[in-house]
């Protein structure tokens, strides 16, 4: 995505991510980014490389028809490049790739392999930050299953229902994890509810844009109460 230095997040970064908000309250606007959580075998993250070969494989996966339909992200490697870029300069999210050892679905002479495209993000600097009584050290995820073989295996409900525990462990700040799936996206709510994350309810966050807002709190305390309309 298009930005410059003329457009700037309240870090004093270059911002190209029409989703963070800059109208923040001063403890909101200090949060650092995300720390990334860490997995055993046979899951790997690692922070996505705007200078290597990633930005080229996300224009790939970007295209791929399942994934072009929910992301809407069929952009170039140049534009991919950009925005990790700008990502990693300020605190609001973090790209990242994460990767499966194949022995798991019974292919060990593929080794491991890239799957999935994630970002964490802190929630109260997004446009989900409205919708609840958002924490500052609060973090949500997007991701981009690209990898099709091992779509419907269980294998991606696996590594969310381990996601909350990695990223709370990780970031001791962190109340809750919340996800934003758009309401049309049936497989990814299937896996969120299967792995036990609760949802708040359904709401219009833009005129195009409908979601369902999916949390684990920490401890039942932190259980997010919503601010805005439900549907």
């Amino acid at each position: 995505m298009e930005w410059s230095t003329q457009q700037m997040n309240p870090a004093g970064t270059p911002t190209a991510l029409p989703r963070e908000q800059t109208d923040l309250p001063a403890d909101v606007a200090a949060a650092p980014a995300p720390n990334l959580p860490v997995f055993e075998a046979p899951f790997s993250l690692r922070m996505a490389d705007p200078d290597g070969t990633d930005p080229d494989m996300l224009e790939e996966w970007m295209a791929r028809p399942h994934l072009l339909e929910s992301w809407e992200q069929d952009w170039d490697a140049q534009r991919r490049r950009e925005n990790f870029r700008a990502q990693l300069a300020g605190t609001y999210s973090r790209p990242c790739i994460l990767s499966l050892d194949f022995a798991v679905i019974g292919q060990p002479e593929k080794g491991v392999v890239d799957v999935a495209y994630i970002e964490f993000y802190r929630a109260a600097k997004d446009e989900i930050g409205k919708l609840y009584h958002a924490d500052a050290g609060d973090i949500a995820f997007h991701i981009a299953t690209a990898e099709t073989a091992v779509i419907g295996k269980g294998i991606m409900s696996a590594w969310i229902s381990i996601l909350p525990a990695a990223v709370f462990a990780a970031n001791p700040d962190c109340r809750r994890m919340m996800g934003d799936p758009d309401h049309r996206n049936e497989p990814i709510r299937r896996s969120l509810e299967k792995s036990g994350w609760q949802s708040i309810g359904e709401f219009d966050v833009r005129p195009d844009r409908r979601i369902f807002l999916y949390t684990v709190p920490r401890t039942p305390a932190d259980l997010p109460v919503p601010v805005s309309p439900r549907i």
